[in-house]
């Protein structure tokens, strides 16, 4: 079984609260890198927005197409 497969199996098995808390611990942690690592958040705004825009053109663009 691949890797996609196997993660497809588990997500499937979640429901909206799982994947909610999941939501909140990713972002929890990308919170804790920023404040541990300040590197990143000395960067300009513009490239937040940049990787911001790159990241959801997959997302929106299935949405959009159905």
């Amino acid at each position: 079984m691949s890797l996609f497969k196997w993660a497809n199996s588990i997500v499937k098995k979640c429901d909206w609260i799982d994947i909610g808390l999941i939501k909140i611990s990713v972002a929890a942690a990308v919170l804790l890198i920023a404040k541990l690592w300040t590197l990143i958040l000395s960067l300009d705004w513009y490239w937040y927005a940049i990787v911001f825009a790159i990241a959801a053109i997959r997302p929106v663009g299935k949405v959009i197409g159905k």
